[in-house]
């Protein structure tokens, strides 16, 4: 009796959702590694270089998400890839339908604009959430440190935003003028015995007031993230709208996890399908509704759907 040769075929959708990234070249993969708000310690960078240099091609690719890829690696290498970069505690990364990599800016560490630790919130949700499945599509969150969020955290599908809300004591200004010249928003006004008038429909969250007054008179009343849902880039990008305000960051990762169980299942029979376009379809109430039951003191009362950019090419 013959025995008969068994092909087996090389599921690239389940290699893809573990970060192996087919290539065009054949057996050729990118492997996407995992750097949490893109913060790599030294010796954990020369590991992947030395695994590069021996697995990769000639150059490795930082990604628009603060990954590093290594390029051209052999699939019969998977597994000396991945031990190799054990020996530095670097682990692969992950695609498809699940929560990916958190991105982030420097935070508070270090940026003098930082209002919030931002890389701490990066790595604790990276620790607790990171690949957990939606059952429908990608799911991307980032982290700026302030209203610049350049991070882009507005076209995540969970985006956050460091926050100040200041509070004003009169008794304690010297009149110095400074928060009047540095509010760009005039939200801060002058009057004519010299006291000051606060805006606060105006008022961006930014915090500059309390970092520039010289006498303590512009204080920190609320602290915390500003969050946005629903944003997306790609084909027909969206812009996260505003849901939450002065979340906790100890809250963060409760907050993510309550928006995913809804989105889990108001998805349901929609097929692949991002959260923002299930907003659309479902509408912003229902979101609201269910992230007021553990969020009652951050979430908005009301918000818009994620808006749509014209990208002026095919019918939006």
């Amino acid at each position: 009796m013959s025995k008969k040769t068994v092909k087996t075929a090389m599921d690239l959708k389940n290699l893809k959702a573990g970060g192996f990234i087919k290539e065009r070249g054949k057996d050729l993969f990118t492997v996407r590694l995992r750097v949490p708000g893109g913060r790599l310690p030294i010796a954990r960078l020369k590991k992947i270089a030395e695994v590069a240099e021996r697995y990769g091609g000639d150059f490795v690719h930082l990604s628009v998400r603060q990954s590093i890829e290594l390029i051209h690696v052999n699939f019969k290498d998977f597994d000396a890839v991945v031990a190799a970069l054990g020996e530095a505690e670097q682990q692969v990364a992950s695609c498809g339908a699940r929560m990916r990599v958190p991105t982030a800016c420097g935070g508070c560490e270090y940026n003098p604009h930082g209002l919030v630790d931002t890389q701490a919130s990066a790595l604790e949700v990276d620790r607790e959430l990171f690949g957990s499945e939606t059952g429908h599509h990608k799911f991307k969150v980032g982290f700026a440190g302030c209203p610049f969020d350049c991070p882009k955290s507005a076209i995540n599908d969970v985006g956050f935003q460091g926050a100040i809300w200041p509070r004003l004591r009169q008794d304690l200004c010297i009149h110095c003028g400074l928060c009047v010249k540095s509010c760009t928003e005039k939200a801060i006004e002058k009057n004519p015995d010299d006291t000051l008038s606060f805006i606060s429909e105006r008022c961006t969250y930014c915090g500059d007031c309390v970092k520039v007054c010289p006498s303590e008179a512009w204080q920190v009343e609320k602290k915390g993230y500003t969050v946005r849902v629903g944003g997306k880039w790609g084909r027909k990008p969206l812009v996260g709208t505003l849901f939450a305000v002065f979340l906790p960051e100890e809250q963060v990762v409760g907050f993510i996890a309550a928006v995913l169980d809804w989105y889990r299942e108001q998805a349901q029979g929609m097929g692949r399908i991002r959260i923002g376009d299930v907003i659309h379809r479902v509408g912003a109430d229902s979101l609201l509704a269910h992230l007021r039951k553990d969020f009652p003191e951050s979430v908005v009362e009301s918000t818009i759907p994620p808006q749509v950019i014209d990208t002026q090419i095919g019918k939006q």
